[in-house]
């Protein structure tokens, strides 16, 4: 049987709000915004280009209001008018889209969804398969065996199993679903405070809405109360939502294709928008075209030109001697390391890349050893030879994600010098919200190139061969285009940067030197001692052990703790406890924040969850941290991630140290576990109370700055204020309090919140805060004019510039737009206090480096952890450089009140707080 025909339909309306929040605020060189138009027409191309429809269509909504407004005169009555920037994107956007030759539908009266919907069920009764691309959820319902979904945004596809699994009902239910929570961006009343759980309890329960209606009196509470009071306005809720399916089209399914190309219409757009890699592909594209009707072929539409690329394998003395000719004479060169092992403290040189411009590169294959393999330069002459570039200041050079080049050039002998930029740091200053910044997606996102995978030339899973094992004109133009496309890259992302004055200050300043200093923090590494945690292992095992006996005995028979099932029918069958949340599939949920709920009113989910914490710390560091220490070093050595998190903080990986309990005694053992050398001792400087600080210099407010600038305990001060005593009367109850009050406060704690961490009452809670807002007016300003200026510009910034965007800040999802005005507040503080301890790392690192050239200190910098930096130091070195260490901290940055450190020491790092 043939495979049925395709038809993709685009939802143009639903990515181009998508596109405009979710893309940096691209611009033409007259200033016009362009950042939506390229996110939707780059997403438009690809797909068509990925899924290669028989039929294909974008749909947009059009002007004026629709067929529901007929039903409900306050519908989408609250939504805000559509921003300045996006509204000039439209017209340019259609145009582009048009000249593409893809077919554009807009009808007056229905929604795009209502027209894709249509489109959608007449294809199916005419034997296509239907793929729509849309970020909407109301899209779902329309999800069968023949349709299904892709949000191309992310890459995630949805058919009728994931619509289950994602929102707990089938796609039959999704009207129900919606008409029961209404939607608040489109005015839908649906039940008030009825949310996603409630919404999936009830329909679970009685199938549809009208099955909901029809045991409205069998509903408790509260909620029961307002399901009852909005039942008349439920079937308007329902129409509301549901998408039509029955739009009068004038177009057919046989006027959906791809036409050809208006070349000058689309050469005349991309040059006003500024968008030169689409514009060069349009002449090579014609250069094609052109020779071939020359020669009397029929021309044939391309769908990507192929640009020609001059990479060569250097295999000769000779022809090293003209790259290294052409690398000398470059204002700047990208380059790029091919090794056999992605661990740094490991991995060989295999080969390295160059390219001097765009579409010329060069491989320079030094270690590739499969059977057949032609004679290479030998590692010792290609380092002899390139050591006076590589480590050479005079020599700019590019790359992505240099700190791991630098590791493996380091392992060779060579120190790499003359770091001018980096492709994923400019990405991630630019953009610290983007999901990803490794060189694929970025050049797919800005250069619409889609590079060739290492899978691709290396095969997968059991059978993939490490890269000395690739032939040598396989590797050559997966290692080339490497540096061809970092290259590439650079020059779009650095004229943007450039255009920041902060961002590139924080860039230039404090992230590219940074490179430098983790790639030697990374491979100092530290000692880890294991007779320590064998030891902890033991008794770990004994207390595990002791939990599930505990368990057995409390429920009366052995079952597998670490079973979700069965600990589903023990929880919620057996102890017939509450069910909190269920799974998307129907079950009861057994996650951590069910069980810390059920374990404030019940022991035994306490008892598991004790279990569970231990079981985590026996897996990821007991037992796993011996086995991760390195033959040659005798230490274990992380990996810091210098571009995952959206805030600037570092995170780190194989181990992960930020997650090491500090407030249990198991974490604490664990923490003895990282010890000195015998001659010296752990230095642990941890800034105290940062972001709180940074509050204070933030917010300017008197009695905050006060506390810090006369050195009172900010807690007990806190304490003072909120509970009408003298600092000297606070108790620890009041302090616990006051604390919870300080940073709940800058992490966008509710009162609810609050009251659960404190066991206190909801209400209770309130006038905490209120009372805390009274004394700390300042704060309460800042966090109100931060709040209206992110709903302004989209993002906020540290006080070094860093930009966070915030995508979801005017969302028409009220949980999103919460949560994105929580981050607003947090983030400047966040934010800060790593750009403070980056900043103190450079320095203390710069110190270290020339204190330990000229013989003055053997102290080592050996681990970051959130606002804590960790040293190994000699005993008779350990006061001066203690006193250095601290001064350079307090000294990264200048506040209206004072950075203070708090350095200890010991034998281990527990013994060092």
């Amino acid at each position: 049987m043939s495979e049925k025909p395709l038809l993709v339909l685009i939802d143009g309306s639903s990515y181009l709000y998508r596109a405009f929040h979710a893309l940096p605020p691209l611009t033409n060189q007259s200033g016009q915004p362009t950042g939506a138009t390229f996110g939707v027409l780059r997403m438009v191309r690809k797909l068509i280009d990925e899924e290669q429809p028989t039929r294909v269509a974008v749909i947009f909504d059009a002007k004026g209001k629709t067929f529901r407004h007929d039903i409900y005169s306050e519908y989408k009555a609250h939504r805000p008018p559509m921003p300045d920037d996006l509204r000039c994107q439209i017209e340019p956007l259609h145009a582009c889209i048009k000249a593409l030759g893809i077919p554009l539908i807009s009808i007056a009266g229905v929604e795009a969804d209502d027209v894709i919907g249509t489109l959608a069920k007449y294809a199916v009764t005419q034997d296509y398969k239907v793929l729509i691309s849309t970020g909407d959820k109301d899209m779902a319902q329309l999800v069968d065996d023949d349709i299904s979904l892709i949000n191309t945004m992310n890459e995630s596809r949805m058919n009728a199993q994931g619509v289950q699994e994602k929102f707990g009902v089938e796609p039959s239910q999704i009207i129900d679903y919606l008409a029961l929570m209404g939607d608040k961006s489109d005015n839908i009343p649906g039940v008030p405070g009825v949310g996603p759980k409630t919404a999936v309890k009830w329909l679970n329960q009685y199938h549809t809405m009208q099955g909901v209606i029809e045991h409205a009196a069998e509903v408790k509470g509260k909620i029961g109360d307002k399901l009852r009071a909005a039942i008349d306005d439920l079937p308007m809720s329902y129409e509301l939502a549901t998408i039509k399916e029955d739009c009068a089209l004038d177009v057919q399914l046989e006027d959906l294709y791809v036409a050809e190309n208006d070349i000058k219409t689309l050469e005349q757009l991309y040059t006003d928008l500024n968008f030169k890699s689409w514009l060069e592909e349009l002449n090579d594209t014609q250069a094609q075209l052109s020779t071939s009707a020359s020669a009397g072929v029929e021309p044939a539409v391309a769908k990507t030109a192929t640009i020609e690329k001059n990479y060569q394998l250097i295999m000769t003395k000779q022809a090293l001697q003209a790259w290294i000719k052409k690398l000398k004479s470059a204002q700047l060169f990208a380059f790029d390391t091919e090794t056999d092992n992605l661990d740094y403290m490991q991995a060989n040189l295999v080969g390295l890349s160059f390219a001097v411009q765009a579409d010329e590169a060069a491989y320079l294959p030094i270690a590739h050893d499969y059977v057949g393999a032609p004679e290479q330069l030998s590692l010792s002459y290609v380092l002899e030879q390139l050591s006076p570039i590589l480590e050479s200041d005079q020599y700019a050079k590019v790359g992505h994600n240099l700190k791991y080049d630098m590791s493996v050039l380091a392992r060779a002998g060579v120190t790499l010098r003359g770091i001018a930029h980096d492709t994923m740091l400019e990405s991630y200053v630019l953009d610290s919200t983007a999901s990803r910044h490794d060189l694929d997606t970025l050049c797919s996102l800005h250069l619409d190139h889609k590079n060739i995978k290492f899978e691709e030339v290396a095969g997968k899973g059991a059978k993939q061969i490490t890269f000395n094992q690739v032939a040598l004109d396989i590797a050559l133009d997966y290692a080339a285009e490497d540096a061809d496309m970092c290259l590439q890259l650079h020059e779009i992302l650095h004229p943007q940067l450039a255009k920041q004055d902060k961002q590139y200050t924080l860039y230039q300043q404090t992230e590219i030197p940074l490179l430098s200093v983790l790639s030697r923090l990374e491979r100092m590494g530290v000692y880890i001692d294991s007779a320590s945690l064998a030891e902890q292992g033991q008794q770990l095992a004994q207390k595990i052990n002791a939990l599930q006996q505990k368990a057995f005995e409390s429920i009366g028979q052995e079952f597998n703790l670490d079973s979700p099932k069965q600990l589903q029918q023990i929880l919620f069958e057996q102890l017939e406890l509450p069910v909190i949340r269920k799974t998307p599939k129907g079950q009861p949920s057994t996650a951590e924040d069910v069980l810390q709920e059920l374990a404030h009113d019940y022991e035994f989910p306490e008892l598991i969850l004790n279990y569970r914490s231990l079981k985590k710390l026996q897996s990821t560091y007991v037992d796993k941290l011996p086995k991760q220490i390195c033959e040659d070093t005798g230490r274990v050595h992380t990996s810091y991630h210098q571009a995952v998190t959206s805030t600037g903080r570092l995170s780190s990986s194989d181990p992960n140290l930020q997650n090491i309990p500090v407030r249990t005694e198991e974490g604490r053992r664990i923490r003895q576990a990282f010890v000195a050398p015998a001659d010296s001792v752990i230095l642990a400087a941890d800034y105290s109370q940062i972001e709180l600080r940074i509050m204070a210099h933030l917010s300017q407010d008197e009695r905050l700055m006060m506390a810090f600038e006369k050195g009172e305990d900010v807690h007990s001060a806190t304490a003072a204020e909120v509970f009408d005593v003298t600092v000297e009367k606070v108790d620890k109850e009041q302090r616990r309090a006051a604390k919870a009050i300080n940073f709940g406060l800058i992490y966008g704690m509710s009162a609810f919140g609050l009251a659960k961490q404190l066991g206190i009452g909801r209400h209770q809670a309130q006038s905490y805060v209120d009372v805390y807002f009274e004394r700390y007016p300042g704060v309460r300003a800042y966090m109100d004019e931060t709040r209206e200026l992110a709903h302004e510009q989209g993002y906020v910034e540290t006080l070094l510039g860093r930009r966070l965007y915030l995508p979801e800040i005017n969302s028409r999802n009220a949980q999103r737009r919460q949560y994105a005005e929580r981050t607003a507040i947090n983030a400047p503080m966040q934010g800060t206090a790593a750009d403070i301890i980056k900043q103190a790392m450079g320095s203390i690192d710069a110190w270290l480096t020339n204190s330990q050239t000229n013989k003055q200190t053997s102290t080592r910098m050996i681990m970051q952890v959130h606002d804590e930096l960790v040293f190994e130091c000699r005993q008779d070195q350990l006061e001066a450089d203690r006193a250095q260490i601290v001064n350079y901290m307090v000294s990264a940055a200048e506040l209206d009140v004072p950075l203070e450190v708090d350095a200890n020491t010991g034998e281990n790092w527990d013994q060092a707080h």
